[in-house]
């Protein structure tokens, strides 16, 4: 779960992936946008706001939790290594 402001947001929220769906790609949720393409905008330089004015679908929570997600799974993934070794 992530926490936008004082909402509880769960996974399902925010991404889904469907195979009838954009190749089963990972989507945000009840879209058909490519979570990938607001890291490729990110990492290009460009902000939320250009994303997301690109793409009206998704919306200003979807990519805050997103990106919570993602910290906390990178976060999950460095303490597990760190205990492997």
């Amino acid at each position: 779960m992530a926490k936008v402001g004082r909402k509880t947001v769960e996974l399902t929220q925010v991404v889904s992936r469907d195979p009838e769906v954009h190749s089963d790609d990972l989507v945000f949720a009840g879209t058909r946008v490519p979570a990938e393409i607001l890291v490729a905008y990110l990492s290009s330089g460009s902000s939320i706001e250009e994303f997301l004015e690109s793409f009206p679908t998704v919306e200003r929570w979807q990519v805050e939790s997103f990106l919570e997600f993602s910290l906390a799974a990178i976060d999950n993934l460095l303490f597990e290594s760190s205990r492997a070794a």
